[in-house]
């Protein structure tokens, strides 16, 4: 069915990675990155100037109490002038701070404006002279860093302030720190319209298999998602793919079941439903206090796509100019200016986004989804793919044209597969992506806790340095996804592969199955206590609930098991939803600092605290029971069993966690 055409009216109710044959990605991780010259980046929140506001107007009340995220502290910036015309500041002081920046007036020779920064978190900045001619770092300051163009950025140290000013980005009654995202794989989650199931007749893994809209909203229906305690849903692409199959290197044949090989952009996927049929489970989740996201792909189309045949001048040819293809991996590499014009496969034509109008085009397509469906958010694939200024786009039509409207922040969360948390944080700012998907927590998590390597020392380390590696970025964390194994099987007593970053494709078509015994769940179960006690979106891939069974692609994307459960699977889900009401009651796990207060071989103790108010958890990743210290001296109640326990140390029994609120 196709979307109406572009003209953007709100309606009332409001190939991945490397390792698949269906969504083709990026590499392994360890790729660099290149920024293209003339990009810009920008930074968090918008500008304030003069006195912070103190509450009510008469300066005695001291300074509004805020979110730490939200707090904003005067600063002034000073440039003595050397004969300028004009002079600005720029950098992510602001949520524009990198394009309009602060206007500074010239007093006795030198040039000031006052505005406010960030609460600790260290700022990057430059001068902007004389109407753009020229751009230069604060000469006093030696504090500098590359800017990625040949030059410098000044960088101002994280600072704290006794008199500050709040402000948000968080738009509406719904803050996204709040999110448990559950990501519905489509054809693989629930038929509920058989008449639209469709197989072209490729091997039974790779071929669609029924799951559609119809099957989720009959799921929103029966209240599975609010029973297990997520608000939050990502769909799989809803755009129309193509009915042909596609090779993958593994040599078999692939159907577009994923959602990844898009053939007609303006029309949804006929074996999901019609739009119809979307705008009504937008509106059913909406009406279960749950949002959407969809997951968008914007990188390709299919050699089949319209769109293809009659703008081919909107592409980059699979030409590497050296008389080789621009296959990624293949005549083109994986990064830099190769990873933003290379094919992911032959039959996947990549987007050339330096073409005005081929973002134009892009982007109005990504808006119309947006108002003919009433969507929350997007998940976008392969970010560091295409063109930041496709983003930027983005970014600026949905503040001006979507927000506006709805009264509700728009939600962008990007996927970027690597280990670099410098390329991942690029992208983390206020105008491209609210976060990333957090690939070096997830795989450090996967390692120390589920794998057993290393030590839970290390794990506390390597928290203790992410914490604010991206800023007042959402970052989306997870145990499982897509792209990788399930996880149950680096949780067994001898993991399945033997490196965290596995795609899993040896084992792919082997119908690996579930462990038989109870200690790989447990271990699993310790994995979501960490990502449902720590800030971020915390992700559920389809049935890492109930632990499921999966190799690499496509064993990875099984039908959901809906019934017959172990004694294992029983356990990791009640663990779930005992967790899931946990953070939904204490506001300390979802937007609170993290503070470690012991490590050692295999416990890890960490406290979440906001204002007043604290909540510690407590982790036992051993084969036995071990003793955890830090905590502070006093009772508590682990609100996992109801139990009561006594600071400064408790006994955790193998592969168990507490989380304690003091009594």
């Amino acid at each position: 069915m196709a979307l109406t055409p572009l003209l953007l009216v709100l309606p009332a109710c409001a190939i991945d990675q490397f390792q698949s044959e269906d969504d083709y990605g990026d590499p392994p991780p360890g790729e660099t990155y290149n920024p293209d010259d003339g990009s810009d980046w920008s930074g968090s929140t918008s500008t304030t100037t003069g006195e912070p506001d103190t509450g009510d107007g008469d300066g005695d009340d001291g300074p509004p109490e805020c979110d730490d995220a939200d707090k904003r502290c005067p600063h002034e910036f000073i440039l003595a002038d050397m004969g300028y015309s004009s002079v600005e500041v720029i950098g992510d002081f602001a949520s524009d701070g990198w394009t309009a920046g602060a206007s500074m007036s010239l007093d006795a020779g030198t040039w000031r404006v006052i505005t406010g920064v960030p609460w600790d978190t260290p700022v990057e900045y430059k001068f902007r002279v004389n109407g753009g001619q020229g751009y230069i770092p604060d000469p006093n300051n030696p504090n500098q860093v590359d800017d990625g163009f040949g030059g410098f950025n000044s960088v101002l140290d994280a600072a704290t302030c006794e008199e500050w000013d709040c402000e948000s980005d968080n738009i509406g009654d719904f803050d996204w720190r709040d999110a448990v995202i559950y990501f519905v794989f489509v054809d693989r989650f629930f038929n509920g319209d058989m008449s639209n199931d469709g197989p072209i007749g490729v091997e039974g893994p790779a071929d669609w298999q029924g799951g559609d809209w119809a099957g989720v909203s009959q799921k929103l229906e029966e209240g599975y998602f609010n029973d297990l305690g997520v608000n939050v849903l990502w769909l799989s692409v809803p755009m129309d793919n193509t009915q042909a199959s596609g090779a993958g290197t593994d040599g078999h044949q692939y159907s577009a079941y994923h959602g990844y090989w898009p053939q007609n952009l303006d029309q949804t996927e006929e074996h999901f439903g019609t739009l119809a049929e979307l705008q009504a489970l937008v509106d059913l989740a909406h009406a279960h206090d749950i949002k959407v996201l969809f997951d968008y792909a914007m990188n390709h189309v299919h050699s089949s796509a319209p769109i293809y045949a009659q703008n081919p001048g909107w592409f980059w040819p699979n030409d590497n100019g050296q008389g080789g293809d621009c296959v990624c991996g293949g005549g083109c590499g994986w990064d830099g200016a190769d990873g933003r014009r290379c094919w992911f496969t032959p039959y996947l034509p990549d987007f050339n986004f330096t073409n005005a109008g081929a973002r134009d085009y892009s982007v109005g397509n990504a808006m119309q989804w947006i108002a003919d469906t009433g969507v929350d958010g997007f998940r976008l694939d392969a970010v560091k793919h295409i063109e930041d200024q496709w983003l930027l786009d983005l970014r600026a039509r949905v503040k001006s044209e979507v927000e506006p409207n709805t009264g509700e922040h728009f939600y962008m969360v990007g996927e970027t597969f690597t280990g670099d948390r410098d390329l991942i944080a690029y992208y983390v700012n206020s105008s491209m992506l609210d976060g990333q998907f957090d690939f070096p927590l997830r795989m450090e998590l996967a390692n120390k806790l589920l794998m057993r390597n290393g030590s839970m020392s290390d794990f506390a380390a390597f928290m203790d340095s992410n914490d604010d590696y991206y800023g007042a970025g959402i970052m989306s964390t997870f145990i499982g996804n897509h792209d990788i194994p399930r996880v149950i099987h680096l949780a067994e007593d001898q993991p399945v592969w033997n490196s965290e970053w596995t795609d899993g494709k040896d084992l792919a078509w082997s119908n690996i199955p579930l462990p038989g015994n109870l200690a790989p769940f447990e271990r699993v179960a310790l994995g979501f206590t960490i990502l449902l006690t720590t800030p971020g979106a915390p992700l559920i891939y389809y049935g890492d609930e109930i632990g499921m069974a999966g190799a690499g692609d496509p064993d990875n994307r099984r039908f959901m098991q809906w019934d017959g459960y172990s004694a294992g699977q029983e356990l990791l889900l009640d663990h779930v939803m005992t967790l899931n009401a946990i953070r939904a009651e204490q506001t300390p796990l979802r937007r609170g600092d993290r503070t470690t207060l012991s490590a050692d071989a295999d416990t890890f103790v960490y406290e979440m605290s906001f204002g007043s108010d604290s909540v510690y958890v407590a982790v036992n990743r051993a084969d036995g029971q071990r003793s955890a210290s830090g905590l502070p001296g006093g009772s508590y109640q682990d609100l996992l069993t109801g139990q009561n326990v006594a600071g400064p140390g408790v006994d955790l029994p193998a592969r168990t966690s507490m989380v304690l609120v003091p009594q």
